[in-house]
């Protein structure tokens, strides 16, 4: 009970936690019922569909280094709060519009571009609240319990998604989205506990510069960086269009594809759950790079998914890929907070998911451009290729003969692998 509980004693931590844990299944949802709207209501081509994929991520490319800069000049809590109002404002707008009639492609995109902008500065603000939440010593297990959640809503939402969309219509679907980030505000805000004043900042080129500086010039967050990048182009190039292919080239319906999701994914809450067991035993940089490597390895089953008996290729891979990016996602976060000193929290993520997000947007795009010339089967393999190879930084790094990450003795220092 002791290990179960941990953090949850935290009051604080708890609230920080029920904030994340509704919002992340209004998001899974979404991000089954968004594409499911755009093909199932407005007849959306691939492409058009692989361009909703890249509006969601493609503001990290245009404002996530100014971001990063910004957060680390301001408490991160009102920034979540006010950038939770803001998606959820920009989200609700779609069923609105959808009631009267009067949904577009073009409200779409527009939707869930502004919806993006928002959680660039949600999510930089998330990352970088954890450790100023909590001792740097809870950050595996911080971040383990917060993927646990983000693991719970995805076995949750696909299912919720499918029936949703099948029973009531897409637009209902994207509106749980949108109250669910209502909850997480008043959550949030729910919070006693008060972040200290971050230090002056310089100018805004000094400031991304300097962060820029900070990962690029350390080997272990250069790495780290560099596989997130290349894993952002092509797990994103997959993203953009396995729903498509699931609908258009297997023949599923929106309930079944819900369905195989929550059945696929139930490796992602084991995996949050051992995470930081597995830590211990295994050593959180170790497990970094053989969890990246284990992803590829799986992804490569997805282009195999047909109908009938082949739809077991589908559930495996969903399955391993599941336990795999859970395991990764956590060791990633937790060796990237450890190794950064607070006042570059913000600054580092920034630069971090710039470089990810920024790839996704591309990655997305290309999708669509390969889909359209190559077919969606192509496209999947290509994609599949890429995140295996997304995990050779890792393994070339200094990573490869490290066991686990030692924190640095100042929060002010610049710490070493």
């Amino acid at each position: 009970m002791k290990i179960i509980r941990g953090l949850f004693r935290d009051h604080d931590f708890r609230r920080f936690w029920l904030a994340d844990t509704l919002s992340q299944v209004g998001t899974r949802v979404s991000a089954l019922a968004l594409p499911l709207l755009a093909v199932l209501v407005l007849d959306a081509s691939a492409f058009e569909v692989s361009l909703l994929k890249t509006l969601q991520t493609v503001a990290f490319l245009l404002v996530g280094l100014q971001v990063g800069a910004w957060c680390d000049r301001w408490r991160c809590r009102p920034v979540m709060v006010v950038a939770d109002l803001g998606r959820a404002v920009a989200l609700g707008s779609i069923p609105l519009a959808a009631v009267f009639g009067v949904l577009t492609m073009a409200h779409l995109f527009a939707a869930v571009f502004t919806a993006g902008v928002f959680t660039v500065f949600f999510d930089v603000a998330h990352q970088s609240y954890l450790p100023r939440l909590v001792d740097k010593e809870h950050l595996v297990e911080g971040n383990a319990k917060l993927r646990a959640s983000m693991s719970a809503a995805a076995i949750a939402a696909p299912g919720l998604a499918g029936g949703l969309v099948q029973w009531v219509g897409a637009p209902v679907a994207v509106l749980l989205d949108a109250l669910s980030y209502l909850w997480s505000a008043i959550w949030l805000r729910s919070i006693k506990r008060v972040e200290p004043p971050p230090p002056p900042g310089r100018t805004m080129r000094a400031d991304i510069a300097e962060g820029l500086r900070f990962v690029l010039r350390h080997p272990v967050l250069r790495a780290t960086s560099a596989a997130n990048a290349t894993l952002g182009l092509f797990q994103s190039a997959h993203l953009a269009i396995v729903v498509v292919f699931l609908v258009r080239d297997v023949g599923l319906s929106a309930g079944l594809i819900g369905l195989l999701s929550t059945l696929g994914v139930v490796g992602a809450l084991a995996a949050a759950l051992v995470a930081r067991k597995a830590a211990d035993r295994i050593g959180a940089a170790r497990l970094l790079w053989i969890s990246a490597v284990a992803n590829g390895c799986f992804q490569l089953l997805f282009p195999l998914t047909g109908p009938g008996w082949r739809l077991t290729f589908y559930l495996v891979a969903l399955f391993g890929t599941a336990v795999a990016i859970t395991l990764y996602t956590v060791m990633h976060a937790s060796v990237q907070q450890a190794l950064c000193p607070t006042p570059l929290l913000g600054r580092m993520n920034a630069t971090s998911n710039f470089l990810f997000w920024g790839a996704a947007a591309l990655g997305s795009t290309l999708a669509g451009i390969t889909a359209t010339l190559l077919g969606l089967r192509p496209t999947l393999w290509l994609a599949a290729t890429g995140v295996l190879l997304s995990a050779t930084w890792l393994v070339l790094s200094p990573l490869r003969t490290l066991r686990a990450i030692t924190p640095p003795e100042s929060d002010t220092e610049t710490p070493s692998a």
